[in-house]
């Protein structure tokens, strides 16, 4: 088998780098999280955090 350079060796790291970047934030960017309404905040019991010891 033939010996790859070592440009070759860095230039296929540098791509597959910026792909593994460019598919993370477009992962991370394109998630858009339901803001949840007024009427579902009003019902939201919350628990005091008093301790009873």
């Amino acid at each position: 088998m033939p010996q790859m350079a070592p440009i070759s060796w860095f230039l296929l790291f540098f791509i597959f780098s910026i792909t593994f970047i460019l598919f993370c934030s477009l992962n991370y960017y394109s998630y858009l999280p339901s803001s949840p309404k007024s009427n579902e905040l009003k019902n939201i019991k919350l628990n005091s955090m008093n301790w009873k010891w």
